[in-house]
């Protein structure tokens, strides 16, 4: 046995099952509900366990499947079904539209921009094309993290080949003024392509890519309730974008590989229940949200919302900074009681470096290091929210009496 799994397995056994457990960590991963996996099941071994692109039964249910669920994934985001392109993550999808996209445009300029506040699989592959001659460019945000539209528009120009700006930000929940931006960027460069990373957003927030006028558009089935393994980017019909994967033998020719059939089945679900439902499912979670965040901010002297209250927030997400508290620690205490959050950036949280997005809306590094992140679902209940709001306060006085930190500002009074 390797020293890391015995390490891992020495954990699990310390920490053992709290009597209760709620689970609110939906932005690094999560569960599959019951109805999603039940339409998945089938096609690991009953049907549909084929290779789409081959000319047999199991390869024709294959394909049948996969085309279903392009054309309801394209009606959910006003897309025509030929215009998505099936990836196994929503990383893969970022760097598909901000690699495939600028290669292709080169000749247009070597100029990207992208909002401070990105998420890594936008920003690392942006950065990685200074490689090809391109220099990216971010735009500031203000304190609850939305773009600034005035350096936005000081930035397109001639050689602006790409732009990319989230509709919701991962972390902290703003809604990106996008039309706003879009507008912004056509009327200076009409040429520029334009990408936002939609996989915070989607079934949370009304989208349509007719409506705000994007090019490129990144989903994830995982952010949804649906499995791991499958994602999409909406190429809008005309766009010019190159593959950067190459293989043979799929139906997706932009990312050839052995599609997932059940994952796309498990994200077709997925995205139908909470379409369907987003009128009721996102109004509830919104009072959860609100209950959370009153609740806490009420009980808890030092705790700090990140990102703006309602409206301009996604229903989904609640991030708060603690003073004098490590989020890494807070995660160990909180996960002891059964709690299970995230701390700063979730791509980053076994690194203890702080949040880039915390950081680009003004907060102190001891702030950005104290963050915790909840993301709220309908599988959610208001007991659930009465727990943390019990449990939370006791872990973080917990945790402050054993600070050097507090104990520091103590002396300093």
């Amino acid at each position: 046995m390797s020293r890391d799994l015995e390490r891992v397995k020495n954990l699990l056994k310390a920490h053992g099952k709290p009597p209760r457990e709620v689970y609110f960590d939906l932005e690094n991963s999560g569960w599959v509900p019951d109805e999603v996996l039940k339409a998945m099941l089938p096609y690991f071994n009953v049907k549909g366990y084929g290779h789409p692109s081959i000319t047999n039964k199991p390869g024709w249910e294959a394909l049948e499947a996969l085309l279903e669920a392009q054309e309801y994934i394209a009606s959910s985001i006003g897309a025509n079904s030929s215009e998505i392109v099936f990836t196994h993550s929503g990383t893969e999808a970022n760097n598909l539209a901000i690699i495939g996209a600028s290669l292709a445009n080169k000749t247009r300029g070597r100029k990207i921009v992208v909002s401070s506040i990105e998420h890594y699989s936008v920003m690392l592959p942006a950065n990685e094309l200074a490689e090809h001659g391109f220099r990216t460019i971010q735009i500031p945000v203000d304190k609850d993290g939305r773009i600034d539209t005035d350096v936005l528009s000081s930035l397109i120009d001639k050689e602006t080949v790409l732009v990319s700006i989230q509709m919701v930000n991962h972390e902290i929940g703003t809604i990106q003024p996008l039309r706003e931006a879009v507008e912004i960027i056509r009327d200076k460069n009409p040429n520029t392509v334009i990408h936002t990373d939609a996989i915070d957003a989607y079934t949370r927030i009304p989208i349509n890519v007719e409506k705000i006028d994007v090019d490129l558009l990144s989903i994830s089935s995982h952010k949804i309730l649906g499995p791991k393994g499958a994602a999409a980017l909406f190429v809008r019909e005309g766009t010019k974008i190159k593959k950067i994967v190459y293989g043979a033998l799929s139906t997706q020719k932009l990312w050839p590989g052995v599609e997932n059939i059940p994952a796309i089945v498990g994200f077709h679900e997925a995205a139908r229940i909470a379409i369907e439902g987003m009128n009721k499912y996102m109004s509830y979670v919104t009072t959860l949200r609100d209950s959370l965040i009153n609740g806490i901010l009420g009980s808890i002297d030092g705790a700090i919302l990140n990102g703006p209250r309602g409206r301009d927030r996604v229903p989904d997400n609640v991030n708060i900074s603690f003073l004098y508290v490590e989020g890494e620690a807070l995660t160990v205490e909180l996960s002891l009681r059964g709690i299970y959050v995230s701390s700063g950036s979730a791509c980053t949280s076994r690194v203890l470096e702080p949040s880039h997005v915390l950081l680009a809306i003004g907060r102190k590094y001891e702030e950005a290091h104290g963050s915790i992140l909840f993301k709220i679902t309908r599988y959610h209940s208001f007991a659930d929210i009465d727990y943390v709001l019990q449990q939370l306060p006791v872990a973080v006085e917990r945790l402050r009496r054993l600070s050097p930190l507090i104990s520091k500002k103590n002396t300093d009074n």
